[in-house]
């Protein structure tokens, strides 16, 4: 059935890799719909020391069939893939396979998309464009069981824990108001955003209101001072 994860719980008892205790190698399962996209990965990763590709899907039905029978220590998973969402994926796969460790790939830098990322289970977020850069680092990360944000999206995530710390605004919110600041349209947003404009000019009256503010600058202002718009 599309979209529809069947895991059934798996017996196998795999370890966690930890820093100084595992011996064999790092086995990862990449999960992305382009077949270049799988081989070059898989190139950088089975050349890395003590990492090893032990299968790689191009839809999230083979990612988690991978999963359940290899029972990886990590799982590379592209969040674009077809079969439904990977967002939703993320949750059932760490569910059913707690032994396995997500790292996800993708263009969107959103800091609210990857704040849902970790929020459903992932440990590692990195930029599909700098995957050459970032992916093994994440890989080893994820392995031992720890966090890996790429840089870029970092400091746009950190700024949003403190916006959503210090005001009363909504991780939606955030993102509607990052993209206002940044010149978009309402159509624009909500086409970003999968949203009706309808919903994009509620998010946008409810930001005005917690914030105080008037006018476009005004929040552009706002969002240049909490950090939202760096680069």
């Amino acid at each position: 059935m599309p979209g529809h994860l069947d895991l059934a719980p798996d017996t196998q008892d795999t370890p966690t890799p930890g820093a100084d205790t595992v011996a064999v190698p790092i086995r990862v399962v990449l999960a992305d719909d382009h077949a270049m996209m799988r081989r070059t990965l898989r190139r950088l990763l089975d050349g890395e020391p003590g990492v090893q590709v032990i299968a790689d899907a191009g839809d999230l039905e083979g990612a988690a069939r991978h999963v359940q029978s290899h029972q990886p220590h990590v799982l590379v998973l592209d969040l674009s893939l077809p079969g439904g969402s990977s967002i939703e994926a993320i949750s059932r796969l760490r569910e059913r396979s707690p032994v396995t460790h997500i790292v996800v790939m993708t263009m969107n830098e959103s800091p609210a998309f990857a704040q849902r990322a970790f929020a459903a289970g992932a440990v590692g977020f990195v930029t599909k464009d700098l995957a050459d850069e970032e992916l093994p680092t994440a890989v080893r990360a994820a392995a031992r069981g720890e966090e890996f944000v790429s840089p870029r999206v970092a400091a746009r995530l950190d700024a949003l824990h403190r916006t959503l710390t210090d005001e009363a605004l909504s991780p939606r919110e955030v993102e509607v108001l990052r993209l206002i600041a940044l010149g978009h349209t309402s159509v624009e947003i909500a086409r970003r955003l999968h949203l009706s404009p309808r919903t994009v000019e509620t998010h946008r009256a409810h930001i005005h209101t917690k914030l105080a503010v008037r006018s476009r600058a005004e929040l552009v202002r706002y969002a240049l001072r909490r950090g939202l718009l760096v680069a």
